[in-house]
């Protein structure tokens, strides 16, 4: 057997591969690339290439295996090998769909893919169809969030490699479950970056908060273009996978005429059609641009959906009552009104946080609602707190809990839920690294308490490096078998079993989401979609709405988080006057 080693590598004179023990001398082919075939070279062999007369020894910047570390060898990977069992699976719609994000690494005590795959069936049960994994792309130490990857071909190898993704995306298609891929091409982690050695991949053009941005649009950027869209298409064909979150694009720099996530857009698009398979691509911006979900057929970037930041941080501080930091103009229920009605609550009005008008309008005549995620809680959202505590603990009662998973799990938006939120886990989840560069590891230790010196925080910080850190942030499977958190469970269950069972409550337009709220004395807030009802009241007083006129013949409780919720039909007639009572704390759903 023989293996085809092929390397982009401009400004070498001479490139080399050192294969097993022996180095061969690659040829030099068109446009900077070097190639050569190396016999007894397959599946397993460890290879780096060696550049002009340097001695070192680098890894594949398109390494496909890294079993010993992000500083050694790469290892020869055949993707044929595997025997794939999903031949009849065709993909799953984002439209409709109830998305899962999971970190590998704390999902389970053990940390792997195959552990995670044995959790799916609670996925399944819970009635979740597409699991968003956090990036996995290799990177320093053992256990980290996966944000500072360095090799991004190659799966992480304490999760368990190539082939342990594979297993776990295969298990879950069986379960009729899609997998989406969080992917970071915005920047690199510093330890273990090596792809400036070979070529023009990073620019001083523009910079970023991680150091020089990531080459879109300068000299030599064609080759770094064709690098990042491949390794996006390479994800979703060799992995199976389903689609991909790709982390903050508003830290991606792009002057091109054709923006490079509309290459990438199309290039999907493309793939998919080949591929007979559902594919899609969600983007995270800090911009609020509704451009991003533009067709590009309009002008826009075609994006399927992309996160919506608003949305979390509306119902967040209506529900906590936190005005810190950017929920410094969140909290009112009108302005929870406003997120679910309009998408953005910034949507070129004045941002207090940023000392600057934000955002753009969204056309929402034209746009579905599903192109927008919602959430209540997600990695960010938990870890960059300081202790990385869940709304579960900042809230006086698991009843608040309940409301927002109600307004979350049944708003125009496609939902999306973060690991154990399902049960009001009580396990915090962190901040944490494995960085093995003894500088670099002190350097994120003093960061992070310098940073949240600078807010006012007083109580403890975590240590990012610390190994208890990490070991804290694992799920506590143990609470579904205690209550709170199996009441919670079944309660986010009932919800995902209504919202699927009610046609109203996947309805694309965003014009048919009206709600009503009220912030004085009492606050509760109404949302209707189509015929269904959602009632929530934030506040400790009981309250009794007008249900009104829309539900005919008389409105029935479809859910009720507290059994003393009940409607009061005896004004049903002409006058429509039905009514819901509301303890504090508490949401009902009629229709």
């Amino acid at each position: 057997m023989s293996a085809r080693f092929e390397v982009w590598a401009p400004a070498a004179a001479r490139v080399d591969v050192l294969a097993g023990d022996t180095r061969h001398l690659m040829e030099a082919l068109p446009d900077g690339w070097w190639g050569t075939e190396v016999s007894h070279a397959d599946h397993g062999a460890d290879y780096g290439f060696i550049l002009d007369d340097a001695e070192e020894v680098l890894p594949d910047p398109r390494s496909p295996w890294q079993p010993d570390g992000v500083h050694c060898r790469s290892r020869v990977y055949d993707h044929e090998r595997f025997a794939w069992t999903d031949q009849h699976w065709h993909g799953r719609p984002l439209a409709g769909s109830v998305l899962y994000e999971m970190h590998v690494g704390t999902f389970t005590p053990e940390g792997t893919f195959d552990a995670a795959a044995e959790r799916l069936d609670h996925l399944v049960a819970l009635g979740v169809d597409a699991v968003e994994l956090l990036p996995v792309a290799s990177f320093p130490g053992q256990h980290g969030w996966g944000y500072d990857g360095v090799h991004l071909w190659a799966p992480h190898e304490p999760y368990g490699g190539p082939d342990g993704l594979k297993r776990f995306v295969d298990a879950a298609h069986a379960r009729g479950v899609a997998v989406v891929l969080d992917v970071v091409y915005n920047h690199l982690g510093p330890d273990g970056n090596r792809l400036g050695s070979f070529g023009p991949y990073f620019t001083s053009a523009h910079t970023t908060p991680w150091g020089d941005a990531v080459n879109f649009d300068q000299e030599g950027s064609d080759e770094v273009r064709a690098f990042v869209v491949q390794n996006a298409l390479m994800w979703l064909r060799d992995f199976h996978l389903d689609g991909l979150r790709i982390d903050a694009v508003h830290a991606i720099t792009d002057h091109s005429a054709v923006h490079i996530l509309e290459e990438m857009g199309r290039a999907v698009v493309a793939l998919s059609a080949h591929l007979g398979r559902e594919l899609f691509l969600i983007a995270e911006s800090d911009l609020n641009d509704p451009r991003l979900v533009t067709s590009r057929e309009s002008g826009g970037y075609g994006m399927d959906a992309q996160w919506s930041d608003d949305f979390h941080h509306a119902l967040h501080a209506a529900l906590t009552g936190e005005r810190q930091g950017y929920y410094c103009d969140f909290g009112s229920l009108e302005t929870l009104k406003k997120a679910l009605t309009n998408v953005f609550v910034h949507d070129g009005t004045m941002s207090t946080y940023r000392g600057r008008h934000h955002g753009r309008p969204v056309n929402l005549a034209e746009t579905p609602a599903h192109r927008f995620l919602g959430f209540l809680q997600n990695h960010d959202q938990v870890g960059n707190r300081a202790a990385g505590d869940r709304i579960g603990v900042i809230l006086p009662s698991p009843d608040l809990l309940k409301v927002g998973a109600a307004l979350l799990l049944l708003a125009p938006f496609t939902p999306m839920l973060f690991m154990g939120e399902e049960w009001g886990a009580s396990t915090p989840w962190c901040y944490f690294t494995d960085h093995q560069d003894p500088e670099l590891a002190r350097a994120v230790s003093e960061g992070r308490r310098r940073e949240f010196a600078r807010h006012g925080w007083s109580g403890d910080i975590p240590d990012p490096q610390a190994v208890e850190t990490f070991r804290r942030s694992v799920l506590d499977w143990s609470e579904l078998d205690r209550e709170p958190h199996n009441d919670l469970l079944e309660w986010h269950r009932s919800l995902i079993a209504l919202r699927r069972s009610t046609p109203g409550l996947n309805d694309p337009r965003l014009t048919e989401t009206t709600v009503e709220a009220d912030d004085d004395a009492v606050r509760w807030l109404m949302m209707w979609r189509g015929s269904v009802c959602v009632a929530a009241n934030f506040g400790d007083r009981a309250v009794l709405l007008p249900a009104g006129p829309r539900v005919r013949p008389a409105p029935r409780l479809l859910l009720a988080s507290n059994p003393a919720i009940h409607l009061d039909t005896d004004g049903i007639g002409d006058s429509g006057t039905a009514a819901v009572a509301l303890p504090g704390t508490s949401v009902g759903v009629f229709g």
